[in-house]
């Protein structure tokens, strides 16, 4: 036994681990050696490093959790909560200075900061990173004759609560109420500094009930960051000056706790360039005030958005005097004052505080200004650069790109990210639920960090912001059609059935438009695949054509079915009241295509009068589809038709009633 084993550990817990050592267990009961037994888990985001080192553990109806006064408070609640969600009737809590006598056969639970002496001591070769927000999990000992400890250790108190988010996803149902725990050793730290959302849309903004469920998602999928800038609060922008009314206030301090539950930095911008005089000492104290509010309700990081604004005109014959004739270079250095006066002045001497952070007037391009140059060359260096890619809505983010960006500014950028973003003319009708994809490998050697602009609609937003957060997480591991993959499963609460019938359902909401005419993601690759191997086999013989559309029609089906399946299956409340218009249009589109594929069943057979009556059902139906609407709309678009296919299923229907209609020339 070591000597700092016998120094910092209770003479009761150095039994449990001596008990359990791997070293001297005899060969355990539990020899399921199947594939599936020692496949690794899917946990999400992917670690640095998961592998597996023993036959799963099982999860004891009696817990012993050994925390102390460094351990994370909310790191604690949501492990006692997650324990007694898989199968733990009692949870007892342990200092690790006093630990009751050993139980052979009982799970215990070390949570704490990696430098406490049982946990050092347990985790042994298992690493933990030194960098924020890093952790480690290690599992010693199995079998009926021994205890297993399981240990979480984390590099700060974050990655304390990452440890857990993890573990969450280590249990293993085992049938009736019995859990087990994969036996797998992680190692794992963030990749990027700054990982999360901004709510940055216009339209309505999330409502208060919203923001609160998106904050305990951010904890789920280890999000750090969540930017409040609606563009539609008036407080925000337009009455920037005024004070949050009292109830609005106490909104946003409820929401700084929840944030902070979750460990997601609650930052808050205000956006005043739209009515702002640069060079006014009053505007300035009235902007402090803003902050000041905000920071006496407990938050600590700051921004300043300075988008959409015009720098062609000043807004007070003051900032003419100040600063000269508006232009770019002008409205830079105006800009430079009020950012290095707010760096210097309020973040610098409120503790705790984090860089301010600001958007640029020109956050989208890669074209050196005379704008560029001045918020390069005097620009505080601490003050943290938006930056939105090589576009508004860019359809790549790559490494020389960011490099690029971040020579033009002077330093690395954190790219606000414009999808899956739904508030712009090409977006109108549409949920964008493709993958979060088409961002380097690599991005975490140039960037600060990714936060993504969610969409008006939050629950369905969450399918995108899961991959960034995942991609922010550790870029070079990422897989955008696995992370989609465990996407669905997260939002259908591990409902296989249902997250099956998600993946159908956004196949069919995939396209991922810009602001030009070419979309960077295409609409309904699955469906799409499908339709074309369906037109190959068309060409064959009578036998191939019959065998196409029987395997076309049973994927119909599913598309028919996918939104009874959603509704009645675990999915997330929010996604099914989101999503609520393009469900119901789905359900009509998939019985349009299941009624031709029929018709066309039926004209193979020689059954005329059936096939045509079929396909008078399918064109009934597509039009009923056409005349379902989003009302209300959330977003600015009016009342318009949910976009489900468009361009892969309309375009496949339209060709096999005009094949139909031509069947007896063709």
């Amino acid at each position: 036994m070591s000597t700092l084993w016998t120094r910092g550990v209770p003479a009761a817990l150095a039994a449990v681990a001596v008990a359990t050592s791997p070293s001297i267990l005899a060969p355990p009961t539990d020899t399921d050696l199947s594939p599936t037994a020692l496949a690794l888990p899917a946990v999400s985001p992917t670690p640095q490093s998961l592998t597996r080192a023993g036959h799963d553990v099982a999860v004891t109806g009696r817990v012993l959790l050994v925390v102390d006064e460094r351990t994370d408070a909310a790191a604690r609640a949501r492990l006692v909560k997650h324990l007694k969600g898989h199968g733990v009737d009692r949870v007892d809590i342990a200092d690790p200075r006093h630990i009751p006598k050993a139980s052979p056969g009982r799970l215990t639970v070390l949570l704490g900061p990696a430098e406490r002496p049982d946990i050092a001591q347990a985790l042994g070769g298992t690493s933990v990173p030194d960098r924020a927000d890093g952790y480690a999990i290690k599992i010693s000992g199995q079998g009926k004759a021994a205890s297993t400890i399981v240990t979480l250790g984390g590099h700060d108190e974050t990655g304390q609560f990452y440890a857990v988010q993890t573990l969450r996803q280590l249990f293993r149902h085992s049938g009736g109420k019995h859990w087990k725990i994969a036996n797998v050793q992680v190692t794992d730290f963030p990749s990027m500094g700054l990982r999360g959302t901004i709510e940055g849309f216009y339209g309505q903004p999330w409502t208060h009930a919203e923001r609160l469920d998106q904050m305990d998602f951010y904890g789920d999928i280890k999000a750090n960051t969540y930017v409040y800038a609606p563009k539609d609060d008036p407080f925000h922008r337009s009455k920037w000056r005024d004070p949050y009314p009292t109830d609005k206030l106490n909104e946003l301090g409820a929401l700084v706790a929840r944030a902070s539950a979750n460990h997601v930095r609650f930052t808050f911008a205000v956006s005043p360039g739209e009515s702002i005089c640069y060079s006014s000492p009053a505007d300035r104290v009235a902007l402090e005030a803003k902050l000041q509010a905000l920071y006496d309700l407990g938050t600590r990081a700051f921004s300043v958005p300075l988008d959409d604004i015009s720098y062609t005109k000043w807004n007070c014959d003051a900032d003419l005097r100040t600063y000269g004739a508006p232009g770019r270079a002008a409205a830079a250095a105006a800009q430079v004052d009020l950012l290095n006066d707010l760096q210097r002045h309020f973040i610098s001497t409120h503790p705790a505080t984090q860089p301010l952070q600001m958007v640029p007037t020109e956050y989208g391009d890669l074209t050196d200004t005379a704008y560029k140059q001045k918020l390069r060359a005097a620009l505080d260096p601490a003050v943290v650069v938006m930056w939105t890619g090589t576009d508004v809505v860019p359809p790549t983010i790559t490494n020389a790109q960011a490099d690029a960006s971040s020579k033009l500014f002077g330093r690395k950028v954190f790219v606000w990210d414009n999808y899956p973003v739904n508030d712009y003319g090409n977006t109108s009708g549409r949920l964008l639920l493709a993958p979060y994809d088409k961002r380097e490998a690599g991005l975490s050697d140039h960037i600060s960090g990714i936060v993504a602009n969610p969409m008006n609609q939050p629950s369905a937003s969450k399918v995108a912001v899961f991959g960034a957060a995942d991609f922010a997480w550790n870029d070079r591991a990422y897989q955008a059609d696995t992370s989609w993959r465990h996407a669905m499963s997260y939002l259908a609460g591990g409902d296989t059935t249902a997250a099956k019938a998600l993946q159908v359902f956004s196949d069919l909401e995939h396209l991922a438009p810009t602001f030009g005419a070419k979309p960077w993601q295409s609409q309904a690759p699955e469906l799409a695949q499908r339709f074309s191997d369906f037109w190959r086999a068309w060409n064959g013989s009578g036998r191939d054509r019959l065998k196409a559309v029987r395997e076309l029609r049973a994927y119909a089906l599913h598309i028919e079915r996918a939104p009874a399946t959603i509704r009645d299956g675990a999915v997330q409340r929010g996604f099914l009241v989101d999503a609520a218009p393009w469900l119901d249009a789905t359900a009509l589109w998939g019985r349009a295509l299941v009624k031709a594929t029929d018709a066309l069943d039926a004209r193979l057979r020689g059954l005329k009068a059936k096939s045509d009556r079929l396909a008078a059902e399918a064109r009934s139906l597509q039009a009923q589809a056409r005349a379902v609407r989003i009302v209300p709309s959330r977003n600015t678009w009016g009342e318009v038709q949910p976009k489900v296919g468009d361009g892969v299923l309309d375009t496949f229907l339209a060709r096999a009633d005009a094949l139909l209609t031509d069947w007896e020339t063709g």
